[in-house]
């Protein structure tokens, strides 16, 4: 790596950069794919342990050519606190294996039509805003980890998380441009530890997590039960993370050059993605999902090797039964990922513009500049439906109403109705 390349998917690296890669790609997801167990009633420790064990499932099953990292979903928090509050957890978890089952489904019924339909409904001027949108309604959860806006409870910017968050925000940006070789490659994990230490030097370090953490800590194990009821309530939200799941494999084929929708192919991915699912149900875990945190820092990094991602869910493994380590990391202020996030989440949104770009979506036609306007205003206008308890918005609503708006016009193109016939 004396000179900034890509790193290819299948490329192994040696051991001395593989590790600090890894746990770059670690402390990318660390933050998000925690908060939903704790928003849950539950111990990080299990999650930690089937995100990686599911992150090695997922590589093995697309056959190694499909990098992305499995983390916690947030889709399935509305409707499982919904169960949790009125019949426990255990029925929570029965919900999560349906789910899971129904993501084996749909992927082994993609096998047999294959994936034309997608370039069908949702075309270039489709595809590209909700790929955008990925990374674009996740701007404002960067810019409130940063403290950069007022928050609920606080009538005043802190100047010290501002300041943490710029230095950090500043050094993943120099880091782009000015870093050369292996540097390159860990500019995240260098803006992160610069970030910490000047959230130490202002004192804005909660070390309590570190403190309240054994040195060995086994995950809690906890078995499912089943409730019609309850699995109503928590299936709809899978429609949710398949639209995601599609958006973030677009994405990434974007990135690597390569269509992953075809090899290893839209099957064996989503297929992974509902095995991970089902499998964390059964030992107590959150369904999981692919993140986009870990697709912001291959775009960054030019780093694509599933053998750093696998080494980064080894690591989360390790870290689920060393709870000092996991403290540790839960010591790193929220700024410091906020200014981290804030260029992870841009890039994907970038990605997004990129693919209309190498499209050569004309915009000339009516159709695709509506189509990219509605699904835009669509995605970030904060309107919503509610299926069940399941409530579909951003990028997931947009992709929708992409959709829609595809059908609509393929359906009006087959029988020569639109006036591009004129």
């Amino acid at each position: 790596m004396s000179d900034r390349r890509i790193i290819q998917v299948n490329e192994k690296v040696p051991l001395r950069m593989g590790i600090p890669l890894s746990i770059q790609h670690t402390f990318a997801m660390f933050s998000a794919s925690v908060l939903v167990p704790y928003i849950l009633g539950i111990s990080p420790a299990i999650a930690l342990l089937m995100n990686g064990i599911g992150t090695l499932l997922f590589i093995l099953i697309t056959k190694g050519k499909a990098p992305a990292y499995l983390g916690s979903s947030f889709a399935f928090i509305s409707p499982a606190l919904i169960v949790i509050n009125k019949m426990g957890y255990e029925y929570a978890l029965g919900g999560f294996i349906v789910t899971g089952i129904i993501f084996m489904a749909v992927a082994i019924l993609i096998k047999y039509v294959g994936v034309d339909w997608i370039d069908v409904i949702l075309p270039p001027a489709a595809m590209g805003p909700v790929v955008a949108l990925i990374g674009l309604e996740l701007a404002s959860n960067a810019a409130s980890n940063g403290g950069i806006v007022k928050s609920e409870g606080y009538d005043r910017i802190d100047p010290h998380l501002v300041i943490v968050f710029l230095v950090t925000l500043a050094f993943a940006v120099i880091g782009q441009v000015l870093y050369r070789g292996f540097a390159s490659a860990i500019a995240i994990l260098i803006a992160i530890i610069i970030g910490y230490i000047v959230a130490l030097l202002l004192g804005i370090v909660d070390f309590t997590p570190l403190q309240t953490q054994s040195w060995i800590a086994m995950p809690n194990f906890t078995a499912p039960k089943f409730s019609l009821q309850a699995i109503l309530v928590i299936i709809p939200a899978s429609l949710v993370v398949i639209s995601e799941h599609i958006g973030h494999q677009v994405v990434t084929s974007e990135i690597i050059d390569k269509d992953l929708l075809k090899d290893p192919g839209l099957h064996r991915s989503l297929f992974a993605d509902g095995l991970s699912t089902t499998l964390s149900g059964f030992c107590g875990s959150v369904p999981t999902t692919t993140y986009g945190e870990n697709i912001g820092v291959m775009a960054i990094t030019k780093v694509y090797s599933v053998w750093v991602i696998g080494g980064a869910a080894v690591f989360s493994i390790f870290l689920s039964f060393i709870g000092k380590a996991s403290g540790l990391i839960e010591t790193i202020p929220a700024p410091v990922m906020g200014g981290v996030s804030f260029l992870l989440y841009g890039m994907i949104g970038a990605s997004g513009i990129r693919l209309m770009v190498d499209a050569k979506v004309d915009y000339s036609k009516a159709r695709n500049l509506a189509m990219t306007s509605v699904i835009f205003v669509t995605g970030l206008s904060g309107a919503y439906i509610k299926i069940g308890s399941a409530t579909l918005q951003g990028m997931s609503l947009a992709a929708l109403v992409g959709m829609a708006l595809g059908l609509t016009f393929y359906v009006l193109d087959r029988f020569k109705l639109t006036n591009d016939y004129e």
